[in-house]
Protein backbone atom coordinates (compact mmCIF):
# COMPACT_ATOMS: atom_id res chain seq x y z
CA UNK A 1 0.00 0.00 0.00
CA UNK A 2 1.86 3.56 -0.73
CA UNK A 3 2.66 5.82 2.17
CA UNK A 4 0.22 8.25 2.78
CA UNK A 5 2.29 11.72 3.74
CA UNK A 6 0.11 14.80 5.36
CA UNK A 7 1.97 18.23 5.03
CA UNK A 8 0.56 20.86 7.29
CA UNK A 9 1.84 24.07 6.53
CA UNK A 10 -0.08 27.27 6.10
CA UNK A 11 2.39 28.32 3.43
CA UNK A 12 1.77 27.16 -0.27
CA UNK A 13 5.00 27.66 -1.42
CA UNK A 14 6.36 25.29 1.06
CA UNK A 15 3.46 22.94 -0.14
CA UNK A 16 4.67 23.14 -3.47
CA UNK A 17 8.52 22.16 -2.76
CA UNK A 18 7.29 19.37 -0.68
CA UNK A 19 4.74 18.01 -3.79
CA UNK A 20 8.17 18.32 -5.77
CA UNK A 21 10.30 16.88 -3.45
CA UNK A 22 8.54 13.52 -3.34
CA UNK A 23 6.94 13.80 -6.88
CA UNK A 24 9.56 10.61 -8.24
CA UNK A 25 8.39 8.40 -5.11
CA UNK A 26 5.40 6.19 -5.29
CA UNK A 27 3.53 8.25 -2.24
CA UNK A 28 0.46 10.47 -1.69
CA UNK A 29 0.31 13.68 -0.71
CA UNK A 30 -2.30 15.56 1.35
CA UNK A 31 -2.25 18.67 1.99
CA UNK A 32 -3.67 21.33 4.81
CA UNK A 33 -3.19 24.80 5.68
CA UNK A 34 -3.73 25.30 9.54
CA UNK A 35 -4.12 22.77 12.06
CA UNK A 36 -8.23 22.32 12.15
CA UNK A 37 -7.49 21.32 8.37
CA UNK A 38 -4.72 18.86 9.54
CA UNK A 39 -6.54 17.24 12.26
CA UNK A 40 -9.78 16.68 10.13
CA UNK A 41 -7.66 15.23 7.13
CA UNK A 42 -5.63 13.29 9.31
CA UNK A 43 -8.86 11.84 10.77
CA UNK A 44 -9.90 10.98 7.45
CA UNK A 45 -6.96 9.46 5.60
CA UNK A 46 -5.25 8.05 8.75
CA UNK A 47 -1.65 9.21 7.09
CA UNK A 48 1.72 7.48 7.85
CA UNK A 49 3.80 10.44 8.41
CA UNK A 50 2.58 13.89 9.05
CA UNK A 51 4.89 17.00 8.14
CA UNK A 52 3.74 19.77 10.28
CA UNK A 53 4.86 23.35 10.43
CA UNK A 54 5.03 25.06 14.06
CA UNK A 55 3.68 28.47 13.20
CA UNK A 56 0.02 28.77 11.23
CA UNK A 57 -3.18 31.14 12.10
CA UNK A 58 -6.66 29.29 13.47
CA UNK A 59 -4.39 26.57 15.10
CA UNK A 60 -0.34 26.21 15.39
CA UNK A 61 1.98 23.22 15.08
CA UNK A 62 1.76 22.83 18.88
CA UNK A 63 -1.46 23.13 19.75
CA UNK A 64 -2.31 20.30 16.96
CA UNK A 65 0.48 18.33 18.00
CA UNK A 66 -1.01 17.97 21.39
CA UNK A 67 -4.34 17.09 20.15
CA UNK A 68 -2.77 14.61 18.12
CA UNK A 69 -1.40 12.85 20.94
CA UNK A 70 -4.30 12.99 23.10
CA UNK A 71 -6.38 11.23 20.67
CA UNK A 72 -6.31 7.33 20.23
CA UNK A 73 -6.04 6.56 17.06
CA UNK A 74 -3.96 9.39 15.72
CA UNK A 75 -1.04 9.31 18.58
CA UNK A 76 0.70 6.96 16.85
CA UNK A 77 1.26 8.63 13.90
CA UNK A 78 5.03 10.08 13.26
CA UNK A 79 5.18 13.59 13.32
CA UNK A 80 8.37 15.83 11.78
CA UNK A 81 8.32 19.06 12.62
CA UNK A 82 9.00 22.44 9.83
CA UNK A 83 10.17 25.18 11.78
CA UNK A 84 12.19 28.75 11.15
CA UNK A 85 15.70 28.97 12.19
CA UNK A 86 14.98 30.59 15.11
CA UNK A 87 11.88 27.77 16.32
CA UNK A 88 14.92 25.25 16.46
CA UNK A 89 14.96 25.43 20.55
CA UNK A 90 11.30 25.62 20.32
CA UNK A 91 10.82 21.97 18.34
CA UNK A 92 13.58 20.57 20.81
CA UNK A 93 12.00 21.50 24.15
CA UNK A 94 8.47 20.29 22.83
CA UNK A 95 9.98 17.22 21.42
CA UNK A 96 9.00 15.12 24.66
CA UNK A 97 5.00 15.63 23.42
CA UNK A 98 5.90 13.31 20.45
CA UNK A 99 8.01 14.82 17.67
CA UNK A 100 10.26 12.16 15.38
CA UNK A 101 12.20 14.77 13.70
CA UNK A 102 12.44 18.27 12.56
CA UNK A 103 13.56 20.39 9.64
CA UNK A 104 14.69 24.23 9.75
CA UNK A 105 13.20 26.03 7.28
CA UNK A 106 14.40 26.64 4.41
CA UNK A 107 15.51 23.43 3.52
CA UNK A 108 16.64 21.51 0.82
CA UNK A 109 14.39 18.43 -0.89
CA UNK A 110 16.91 16.09 -0.63
CA UNK A 111 17.24 16.62 2.90
CA UNK A 112 13.86 16.64 3.68
CA UNK A 113 13.22 13.09 1.53
CA UNK A 114 16.22 12.05 3.18
CA UNK A 115 14.57 12.20 6.96
CA UNK A 116 11.04 11.24 5.58
CA UNK A 117 12.84 7.64 4.29
CA UNK A 118 14.35 7.22 7.71
CA UNK A 119 10.47 6.85 8.96
CA UNK A 120 8.72 5.65 6.16
CA UNK A 121 9.72 3.35 3.46
CA UNK A 122 9.89 5.35 0.08
CA UNK A 123 10.44 3.42 -3.07
CA UNK A 124 11.12 5.09 -6.36
CA UNK A 125 8.42 4.85 -9.04
CA UNK A 126 11.15 3.02 -11.09
CA UNK A 127 13.62 0.91 -9.69
CA UNK A 128 16.04 1.80 -12.78
CA UNK A 129 16.59 5.39 -14.28
CA UNK A 130 14.31 5.49 -17.53
CA UNK A 131 16.29 6.04 -20.53
CA UNK A 132 16.08 9.62 -22.04
CA UNK A 133 14.34 9.92 -25.35
CA UNK A 134 15.40 11.86 -28.50
CA UNK A 135 13.76 15.00 -29.64
CA UNK A 136 13.60 12.80 -32.94
CA UNK A 137 11.71 9.93 -31.12
CA UNK A 138 8.21 9.44 -31.85
CA UNK A 139 5.90 10.91 -29.14
CA UNK A 140 1.75 11.15 -28.69
CA UNK A 141 0.62 14.51 -27.28
CA UNK A 142 -2.86 14.85 -26.34
CA UNK A 143 -4.75 18.37 -27.07
CA UNK A 144 -7.75 19.28 -24.23
CA UNK A 145 -9.22 22.01 -26.11
CA UNK A 146 -12.50 23.11 -26.96
CA UNK A 147 -11.18 25.86 -30.08
CA UNK A 148 -10.71 24.36 -32.99
CA UNK A 149 -8.14 27.14 -33.93
CA UNK A 150 -5.35 26.74 -30.93
CA UNK A 151 -5.78 23.17 -31.86
CA UNK A 152 -5.09 23.38 -35.44
CA UNK A 153 -2.06 25.94 -34.48
CA UNK A 154 -0.19 23.48 -32.50
CA UNK A 155 -0.90 20.83 -34.94
CA UNK A 156 0.59 22.53 -37.43
CA UNK A 157 3.71 24.35 -35.20
CA UNK A 158 4.63 20.77 -34.16
CA UNK A 159 3.81 19.15 -38.14
CA UNK A 160 7.94 19.11 -38.43
CA UNK A 161 7.99 16.76 -35.51
CA UNK A 162 7.57 13.04 -35.14
CA UNK A 163 5.05 13.90 -32.81
CA UNK A 164 1.40 12.98 -33.21
CA UNK A 165 -0.97 15.62 -31.42
CA UNK A 166 -4.48 13.96 -30.91
CA UNK A 167 -7.50 16.23 -29.85
CA UNK A 168 -10.43 16.28 -27.39
CA UNK A 169 -12.75 19.01 -26.33
CA UNK A 170 -13.69 17.92 -22.99
CA UNK A 171 -12.35 16.70 -20.18
CA UNK A 172 -14.35 13.59 -20.06
CA UNK A 173 -13.28 12.39 -23.46
CA UNK A 174 -9.81 13.15 -22.33
CA UNK A 175 -10.08 11.00 -19.83
CA UNK A 176 -11.89 7.84 -22.19
CA UNK A 177 -8.96 8.09 -24.38
CA UNK A 178 -6.19 7.83 -21.74
CA UNK A 179 -7.66 4.55 -20.46
CA UNK A 180 -7.43 2.99 -23.72
CA UNK A 181 -4.15 4.44 -25.04
CA UNK A 182 -0.66 5.84 -23.88
CA UNK A 183 0.08 9.52 -23.79
CA UNK A 184 3.47 11.45 -22.98
CA UNK A 185 2.46 14.08 -22.81
CA UNK A 186 -1.14 16.39 -21.90
CA UNK A 187 -2.18 20.08 -23.01
CA UNK A 188 -5.11 21.13 -21.42
CA UNK A 189 -6.80 24.65 -21.99
CA UNK A 190 -7.38 26.13 -18.69
CA UNK A 191 -10.91 28.45 -20.20
CA UNK A 192 -12.80 24.42 -20.17
CA UNK A 193 -16.04 25.55 -18.61
CA UNK A 194 -16.83 24.42 -15.30
CA UNK A 195 -12.76 23.72 -14.64
CA UNK A 196 -13.20 20.87 -15.85
CA UNK A 197 -9.21 21.27 -16.84
CA UNK A 198 -8.29 20.66 -12.80
CA UNK A 199 -10.77 18.41 -12.31
CA UNK A 200 -9.20 16.15 -15.47
CA UNK A 201 -5.55 17.58 -13.88
CA UNK A 202 -7.07 15.47 -10.50
CA UNK A 203 -8.83 12.37 -12.47
CA UNK A 204 -5.32 12.08 -14.14
CA UNK A 205 -2.91 12.13 -11.29
CA UNK A 206 -5.55 9.81 -9.40
CA UNK A 207 -4.80 6.90 -11.96
CA UNK A 208 -2.17 4.74 -11.90
CA UNK A 209 -2.24 4.43 -15.86
CA UNK A 210 -1.07 8.30 -16.01
CA UNK A 211 -0.41 9.46 -12.30
CA UNK A 212 3.35 10.44 -13.81
CA UNK A 213 2.28 12.00 -17.23
CA UNK A 214 3.55 15.28 -17.68
CA UNK A 215 0.43 17.67 -17.65
CA UNK A 216 0.63 21.05 -19.50
CA UNK A 217 -1.47 24.16 -18.84
CA UNK A 218 -2.59 26.48 -21.76
CA UNK A 219 -3.87 29.41 -20.28
CA UNK A 220 -4.37 33.58 -21.81
CA UNK A 221 -1.17 35.50 -21.01
CA UNK A 222 -3.47 38.21 -19.00
CA UNK A 223 -4.55 35.47 -16.70
CA UNK A 224 -2.61 35.14 -13.68
CA UNK A 225 -4.31 34.05 -11.08
CA UNK A 226 -5.28 30.71 -13.15
CA UNK A 227 -1.30 30.29 -14.09
CA UNK A 228 -0.77 30.85 -10.38
CA UNK A 229 -3.30 28.17 -9.45
CA UNK A 230 -1.96 25.71 -12.39
CA UNK A 231 1.34 25.87 -10.63
CA UNK A 232 0.18 25.67 -7.08
CA UNK A 233 -1.67 22.45 -7.77
CA UNK A 234 1.20 20.79 -9.47
CA UNK A 235 1.21 21.67 -13.37
CA UNK A 236 4.11 20.63 -15.67
CA UNK A 237 4.34 23.75 -16.92
CA UNK A 238 2.24 26.85 -18.06
CA UNK A 239 2.06 27.79 -22.11
CA UNK A 240 0.15 31.18 -22.42
CA UNK A 241 -2.19 32.48 -25.17
CA UNK A 242 -1.45 33.80 -27.88
CA UNK A 243 1.15 30.77 -28.28
CA UNK A 244 4.22 31.65 -29.17
CA UNK A 245 4.97 27.23 -30.79
CA UNK A 246 8.92 27.61 -30.76
CA UNK A 247 8.09 28.45 -26.98
CA UNK A 248 5.92 25.71 -26.49
CA UNK A 249 7.34 23.01 -28.39
CA UNK A 250 10.64 23.82 -26.15
CA UNK A 251 8.42 23.79 -22.92
CA UNK A 252 6.87 19.98 -24.82
CA UNK A 253 9.83 18.62 -24.86
CA UNK A 254 11.41 19.47 -21.43
CA UNK A 255 7.89 18.27 -19.91
CA UNK A 256 8.78 14.91 -21.70
CA UNK A 257 12.66 14.86 -20.37
CA UNK A 258 13.51 14.36 -24.20
CA UNK A 259 17.33 14.97 -25.00
CA UNK A 260 17.06 17.87 -27.16
CA UNK A 261 20.67 18.18 -28.16
CA UNK A 262 21.18 16.27 -30.97
CA UNK A 263 19.16 19.42 -33.03
CA UNK A 264 21.80 21.55 -32.13
CA UNK A 265 25.08 19.44 -31.77
CA UNK A 266 26.62 16.54 -33.77
CA UNK A 267 30.14 14.85 -33.69
CA UNK A 268 32.53 13.92 -36.74
CA UNK A 269 35.45 11.77 -35.64
CA UNK A 270 37.83 14.92 -35.04
CA UNK A 271 35.33 17.94 -34.55
CA UNK A 272 32.07 18.80 -32.39
CA UNK A 273 30.11 21.15 -34.02
CA UNK A 274 27.08 23.32 -32.59
CA UNK A 275 24.94 24.64 -34.95
CA UNK A 276 22.79 27.54 -34.28
CA UNK A 277 19.12 27.72 -35.17
CA UNK A 278 17.87 31.35 -36.87
CA UNK A 279 15.24 31.54 -34.45
CA UNK A 280 17.06 31.60 -31.47
CA UNK A 281 14.34 32.56 -28.55
CA UNK A 282 15.55 33.10 -25.22
CA UNK A 283 14.64 29.91 -23.83
CA UNK A 284 15.98 28.24 -26.88
CA UNK A 285 19.59 29.45 -25.69
CA UNK A 286 18.74 28.78 -22.27
CA UNK A 287 18.22 25.25 -23.66
CA UNK A 288 21.36 24.91 -25.21
CA UNK A 289 23.28 26.68 -22.50
CA UNK A 290 22.38 23.99 -20.27
CA UNK A 291 23.94 21.19 -22.78
CA UNK A 292 27.35 23.16 -23.28
CA UNK A 293 29.62 21.99 -20.51
CA UNK A 294 28.10 18.03 -20.52
CA UNK A 295 28.45 17.87 -24.80
CA UNK A 296 32.21 19.69 -24.64
CA UNK A 297 33.01 17.36 -21.85
CA UNK A 298 31.71 14.12 -23.68
CA UNK A 299 33.79 15.17 -26.96
CA UNK A 300 36.27 15.47 -25.41
CA UNK A 301 36.16 12.20 -23.40
CA UNK A 302 35.94 10.72 -26.62
CA UNK A 303 39.25 12.00 -28.17
CA UNK A 304 37.63 15.16 -29.63
CA UNK A 305 40.06 18.17 -29.71
CA UNK A 306 38.30 20.79 -31.67
CA UNK A 307 34.63 22.55 -31.90
CA UNK A 308 33.20 24.70 -34.60
CA UNK A 309 30.02 27.24 -33.89
CA UNK A 310 27.79 27.21 -36.80
CA UNK A 311 26.04 30.34 -37.15
CA UNK A 312 25.25 30.09 -41.32
CA UNK A 313 21.27 29.95 -40.23
CA UNK A 314 21.91 32.78 -38.25
CA UNK A 315 20.62 36.26 -39.98
CA UNK A 316 21.76 38.50 -37.61
CA UNK A 317 23.66 38.70 -34.47
CA UNK A 318 22.23 39.70 -31.32
CA UNK A 319 22.77 40.19 -27.41
CA UNK A 320 21.75 36.22 -26.86
CA UNK A 321 23.99 34.95 -29.26
CA UNK A 322 27.08 36.67 -28.28
CA UNK A 323 26.06 35.75 -24.81
CA UNK A 324 25.87 31.75 -25.55
CA UNK A 325 29.13 31.95 -27.96
CA UNK A 326 31.32 33.83 -24.92
CA UNK A 327 30.35 30.54 -22.19
CA UNK A 328 31.03 27.66 -25.31
CA UNK A 329 34.26 29.93 -26.41
CA UNK A 330 35.13 29.78 -22.23
CA UNK A 331 34.12 26.12 -21.53
CA UNK A 332 36.54 25.56 -24.83
CA UNK A 333 39.35 26.84 -23.19
CA UNK A 334 38.90 25.21 -19.92
CA UNK A 335 39.01 22.24 -21.79
CA UNK A 336 41.75 22.91 -24.25
CA UNK A 337 40.01 22.59 -27.33
CA UNK A 338 40.22 24.26 -30.27
CA UNK A 339 37.62 26.38 -32.13
CA UNK A 340 36.17 28.23 -34.83
CA UNK A 341 33.24 30.39 -35.90
CA UNK A 342 31.60 29.84 -39.35
CA UNK A 343 29.35 32.60 -40.21
CA UNK A 344 27.86 34.58 -43.23
CA UNK A 345 28.90 38.26 -44.17
CA UNK A 346 25.71 39.92 -42.44
CA UNK A 347 27.06 38.42 -38.90
CA UNK A 348 30.76 39.44 -39.55
CA UNK A 349 29.27 42.58 -40.19
CA UNK A 350 27.26 42.46 -36.45
CA UNK A 351 29.79 40.97 -34.68
CA UNK A 352 31.39 44.61 -35.45
CA UNK A 353 28.89 46.76 -33.28
CA UNK A 354 29.52 44.81 -29.98
CA UNK A 355 32.66 45.63 -28.34
CA UNK A 356 33.00 42.05 -27.04
CA UNK A 357 32.94 40.53 -30.70
CA UNK A 358 34.92 42.93 -32.63
CA UNK A 359 37.86 40.87 -33.04
CA UNK A 360 36.09 37.67 -33.58
CA UNK A 361 36.76 36.17 -37.17
CA UNK A 362 34.26 33.64 -39.05
CA UNK A 363 34.72 31.62 -41.82
CA UNK A 364 32.45 31.40 -44.26
CA UNK A 365 32.35 27.12 -44.39
CA UNK A 366 33.39 24.23 -42.10
CA UNK A 367 35.66 23.38 -44.73
CA UNK A 368 37.45 26.86 -44.33
CA UNK A 369 37.32 26.33 -40.87
CA UNK A 370 38.52 22.47 -40.67
CA UNK A 371 41.77 23.89 -42.32
CA UNK A 372 42.01 26.98 -40.03
CA UNK A 373 42.78 24.14 -37.95
CA UNK A 374 45.46 22.36 -39.93
CA UNK A 375 47.12 25.61 -40.65
CA UNK A 376 47.67 26.55 -36.89
CA UNK A 377 49.15 23.19 -35.97
CA UNK A 378 51.08 23.41 -39.04
CA UNK A 379 52.70 26.78 -37.80
CA UNK A 380 52.95 25.47 -34.43
CA UNK A 381 56.62 25.33 -33.70
CA UNK A 382 57.43 21.32 -32.98
CA UNK A 383 58.71 20.95 -29.52
CA UNK A 384 61.94 19.44 -28.35
CA UNK A 385 60.64 17.74 -25.31
CA UNK A 386 57.00 16.20 -24.06
CA UNK A 387 55.45 19.65 -22.99
CA UNK A 388 52.09 20.99 -22.63
CA UNK A 389 50.35 22.60 -25.67
CA UNK A 390 51.23 26.41 -26.15
CA UNK A 391 48.55 28.34 -25.29
CA UNK A 392 47.94 29.47 -29.35
CA UNK A 393 46.81 25.58 -29.53
CA UNK A 394 44.77 25.08 -26.29
CA UNK A 395 42.80 28.58 -26.21
CA UNK A 396 43.10 29.78 -29.71
CA UNK A 397 41.28 32.33 -31.52
CA UNK A 398 40.06 31.60 -35.27
CA UNK A 399 42.83 32.72 -37.29
CA UNK A 400 41.33 34.42 -40.14
CA UNK A 401 38.09 35.65 -41.40
CA UNK A 402 36.34 34.62 -43.93
CA UNK A 403 33.01 36.84 -45.08
CA UNK A 404 30.61 34.88 -47.04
Amino acid sequence: MRPKILTVDDSKTVRVIIQNAFKHYDCEIFEACNGVEGLALASRENPDLILLDVTMPVMDGIEMLCKLKANAVLKAIPVLMLTAEGGRENVLRIAKIGVRDYVVKPFKEEVLVQKVGRIIDLKSITDAPAKIKSIFDPATILVVEDKPIIIAQIQEGFRHTPWQVRSVATAGEAIDLCAGETVDLVMVSLSLPDDAAFTLFRMLRASLKTKYTPIMAIVVKTDAAAQQHALQVGFTAIATKPLDLVDLEAKAAKAMHLDTSQRYFHTAPDLLVLKLPDNCTPALIGEISDQLKLKVADAVNSGINRAVFDLNEVRSLDMGHIKLLLTAMQICRDLALQFALVGSGNVLKDSQNYEDTRAWQFYSSMEEARASFQKTEEAAPAPEAPAAPPDAVTAPEPVAAAAG
